[in-house]
Parts: C-alpha cells; sequence; structure tokens
C-alpha cells in the first residue's frame, strides 16, 4: 500500500523529470538551476510571486545570491520563450489527450493594471480585470482544451501603437526590432499560424465578440481551414435564413458587365438583434452545456442558417451559410450573447452551444494563473522579463495539469493545486518568515 511519503516522491520526481526538460530547452546548461528555482517559486504559497519573496523562501539563508539568480534569469537572460513553451506542450498535451481529444483552440486576452508609463505595453486602454478603462497592459493567448484540461500555448504582449512608434521607450525597455504595431487580431491570427506550422492537433477556434466581430480574424481562421464558434455583437448584420443579397446589374448595351451584388433599401440585410426579435418563444429550446459549481448550467438557446452581410455589396458572390446561435435567459428581454459558426450544418444545437460555451475555460486558466501563480506579479518594465515570466508561469500550470490528468478527482474532492505540489526546499530557520508569505511554508 502506497502511503502519503511514497506519493510525494513520485511527485517529486515527476517534477524534477518535468523541469528537466522544460529547461534543456533554454540552451546554456547555466540557466538550468536557476529556471527551475523560479519555477518552484511560482508554486511557492506566497501571497506575491515576485522575485524578492521567492528568493527569500527558496534560500533563507542567501537571499542575495538567489535574487540575483532569479533576476537575471527572467530579465536579462536570452532564452527563447517559444522554445520552452514548445517544450511544455510536447510534455503536456500527451497527459492532456489520453482520454479526451482536444475540442477547442481559445483565443483570448488578458489585462493587467499596472501605474506609471514607463513599463513596456502601458497605457490607458480597458483592463478585462477590472472591467472599464484603465492604465494596464494587455496580452494576447492562444490556448487548447479537451473540456477537462486545457493549456496555454502562446502568449504575446499586445504593443499599442503609440509604444510602436516610439523608438525611444521601445529601445528603453527591450521591444525587439521585428515587432511592429499589430491588432490583437492579427497578433492572435500570427500566433494560429504558429502554431499550425508546429502540427498543434487542430480542433474549431473559440474567441469572444473583441476577436470574432472582426471579419478579417474570421476570414483568416477560414483561409488556414479552421472551423470556429466566435462571438458577435447585436449589430452585426446578416441576411436571414433563405435569403441573399441581390444579384448583379443586367448587363447594359455598353461596357463591362455589372459583377456585384446589391441590396437597396426595400432589400436589405438585418441586425443579428432584430432578426433574433422576430422570433417566438417557441423557436427557442432549452439546452444545458455542463456542471457547474451550483448545478447544471442551462438556458435558451436558437440556432439559424444565416449569410453574413458585412460589405457584400463589393463581392461578385454571396458568403456561404453558417449558423447564427443566441443565447436567450428566460428572465431577458432580448438576447444577451450571440456567435456566428461555420461548423458543419449537421451539428446537433446541444453540440453546438457545448462548443460555444467550452470558452470559459480560457477564464479559469486566466484566474488560477493570476491568482495561484502569480501571472501579473513581475514588477520589472522590459519586454523580455513581461514574456519570461509569463512562460514560466505556463510551465508551473503545464505541470498542474498533467498532474490532474494523473488523477480524476472524486465527487467531493478538488483538483490538484498549486499548494498540493510537495517541494524539496530548506527549512526556515526559527521564527522566519518571509515576506509575501501566505500560511504555513511547505518543507521537505
Amino acid at each position: 500500500m502506497r502511503t502519503r511519503r511514497d506519493e510525494a516522491t513520485s511527485q517529486q520526481e515527476r517534477f524534477s523529470t518535468y523541469l528537466d526538460g522544460m529547461t534543456q530547452a533554454a540552451g546554456h546548461a547555466d540557466r538550468i538551476v536557476p529556471m527551475q528555482n523560479y519555477v518552484k517559486g511560482l508554486l511557492l504559497p506566497l501571497e506575491r510571486k515576485s522575485v524578492e519573496p521567492m528568493a527569500a523562501r527558496l534560500a533563507p539563508g542567501n537571499v542575495r545570491q538567489m535574487h540575483q539568480s532569479l533576476h537575471h534569469i527572467v530579465a536579462e537572460a536570452a532564452w527563447s520563450d517559444a522554445a520552452v513553451l514548445a517544450e511544455v506542450r510536447r510534455q503536456v498535451l500527451p497527459s492532456m489527450t489520453r482520454q479526451h481529444p482536444l475540442a477547442a483552440w481559445m483565443v483570448d486576452d488578458t489585462g493587467f493594471p499596472k501605474k506609471g508609463t514607463h513599463s513596456v505595453g502601458v497605457t490607458r486602454q480597458y483592463c478585462g480585470q477590472v472591467g472599464k478603462q484603465d492604465n494596464c497592459r494587455v496580452a494576447v493567448s492562444v490556448s487548447v482544451t479537451t473540456g477537462q484540461a486545457s493549456l496555454p500555448l502562446a502568449y504575446r504582449l499586445y504593443l499599442p501603437e503609440t509604444w510602436a512608434q516610439d523608438r525611444a521607450r521601445r529601445s528603453q525597455v527591450g521591444v525587439p526590432e521585428e515587432i511592429e504595431f499589430q491588432t490583437k487580431q492579427e497578433i492572435a491570427l500570427d500566433q494560429i499560424r504558429s502554431l499550425v506550422a508546429e502540427e498543434v492537433p487542430r480542433a474549431p477556434v473559440l474567441a469572444d465578440a473583441a476577436y470574432g466581430n472582426d471579419h478579417g480574424f474570421r476570414e483568416g481562421l477560414e483561409a488556414l481551414g479552421f472551423s470556429y464558434a466566435v462571438g458577435i455583437q447585436s449589430s452585426t448584420s446578416v441576411w436571414p435564413p433563405g435569403s441573399a443579397p441581390l444579384p448583379a446589374k443586367a448587363r447594359g448595351v455598353m461596357g463591362r458587365p455589372p459583377k456585384l451584388l446589391q441590396r437597396d433599401e426595400k432589400y436589405s440585410p438585418l441586425s443579428v438583434k432584430e432578426l433574433a426579435l422576430c422570433l417566438s418563444p417557441g423557436d427557442l429550446r432549452r439546452v444545458s452545456w455542463r456542471e457547474g459549481t451550483r448545478g447544471t448550467m442551462a438556458s435558451r438557446f436558437a440556432a439559424l442558417r444565416v449569410r453574413v452581410a458585412h460589405r457584400d455589396y463589393e463581392r461578385s458572390q454571396p458568403r456561404p451559410e453558417q449558423w447564427l446561435l443566441f443565447e436567450w435567459p428566460k428572465t431577458e428581454k432580448e438576447p444577451t450573447k450571440y456567435w456566428l459558426s461555420n461548423l458543419p450544418e449537421s451539428i446537433s444545437l446541444r453540440r453546438l452551444v457545448a462548443t460555444a460555451k467550452l470558452r470559459w475555460r480560457i477564464e479559469r486558466d486566466y484566474e488560477e494563473l493570476k491568482q495561484e501563480l502569480g501571472l501579473g506579479h513581475y514588477e520589472g518594465r522590459n519586454w523580455r522579463g513581461f514574456h519570461h515570466h509569463a512562460t514560466l508561469c505556463i510551465a508551473a500550470y503545464g505541470f498542474l495539469e498533467a498532474e490532474r490528468c494523473l488523477f480524476s478527482p472524486g465527487p467531493h474532492s478538488r483538483p490538484v493545486r498549486a499548494a498540493d505540489i510537495q517541494l524539496r526546499l530548506p527549512r526556515l530557520p526559527p521564527g522566519v518568515r518571509p515576506r509575501g508569505a501566505a500560511g504555513q511554508d511547505r518543507t521537505a
């Protein structure tokens, strides 16, 4: 019979093997130990996962040297974020997909409130964490999920145009020369192209309306051969089921024959909200999609086959039909959410809803990355440090997800969390409590 000590030893061995593989991707041998220490620090029960409190717990007898080592590996060392993330993916995806195939790729961004103007990417912009315009920086990511587990695969800072065009500020924080201004949607498409080139298994792409409302983003996904279910705004215009734009005008006596589609005041597309309001309560179906903390999650939905009308008067052929899905809770006077999807026409409403709703996983990922692993705790200002810190947070998260995939939690147990990872740490001197410590520290 295995004892708790045996289980802790096995976990420590798995963690050591994981770190060895991950840090080999960093290149130079002198980076291995500092990088492993940094990942261990991110898993510590500290309220603040910045260099100083991590160093104080990792090496209470030599804090200064540990501080210098951690700071150098995250802020200065020139290792490749892409290479380390690829190694994390190589180790974690097989565990995630052992029992469940990939169900979706998820695109999102997350904001980090930040005072001042000198940290890379900081400007006044919408920050989801506070729900309004604020001084912050924003990162764009692509994750994959099986529905039971998920992992960020790509992560990049959004560099506002004011920053991208300011050579002095770029130089001060070390923005690479090749980084130009891109919209968040363009960044996401570049990340997806890179993952395709690395042969990551494909699945439908999910995104909220900040991405789905961008026609260029949807077209980019279609050009890459992806199916998708993306949020859109209620003002998005579509042709209702069974209708399409008018054909080109008849050819005249002279000149080239007209090719462009037409619309007029009497024959125009509708907004998705206008179309939804044309339906009766009998057209809506109650659909449940997963078990939440408060029971089964369910709402009313309808799905219609429509054609997107975005500037189709500049086209010679109408766009293909796709799904318009909307959610209309019984307590609301109008729909609260809308999605467009090019998933197969034969898909069931239940499956369509379940796919669109899978995007909750990325919100859970960010919550854990920020609250448990300190994703937003990096205190430096430069480009390299911002991305290195995030990469190592994702590496720590990847090990947690791999552990969760090994042991399915029982009906009354909770998944493995950072505080459950057994780390080999030096004992603290009597009476010493590192700054930022939260609760009892773990000792070997």
